[in-house]
């Protein structure tokens, strides 16, 4: 389960990876998951939300592309550890996030094969 974050690392090249939706009146968390077909902790996760935090019209936040795995890292991760979790070594964990400083709540993608 993710916790709240104040502050959430999203990659430079976000474009690739999230679409932004705008919140609409009566949207919830729980529904636009439901709406995208994804997780709704990963949703709130990566907007750095907890899952009984509001949202508000005309908000936007993002929303995961499919395609690809997400991963928001925490205090003690390690580049082998997120690597294992995705399956991948950690050249390629490197070559597909660019820089990775392992702060807590950074979002690491990987692209599904």
């Amino acid at each position: 389960m993710f916790e709240r974050k104040e502050n959430v690392i999203v990659p430079k090249n976000n474009q690739d990876y999230f679409n932004y939706y705008t919140v609409e009146k009566g949207d919830s968390l729980y529904g636009i998951a439901r709406r995208y077909n994804i997780n709704p902790e990963l949703l709130a996760g990566l907007n750095g939300l907890a899952m009984d935090d509001y949202i508000y019209p005309n908000q936007e936040i993002l929303v995961p592309k499919s395609g690809y795995s997400y991963y928001i890292t925490k205090d003690g991760d390690t580049i082998d550890l997120v690597a294992g979790l995705f399956k991948i070594s950690s050249n390629e964990l490197l070559k597909r996030n660019g820089v990775i400083y392992l702060a807590e709540g950074q979002i690491l993608v990987n692209k599904r094969q």
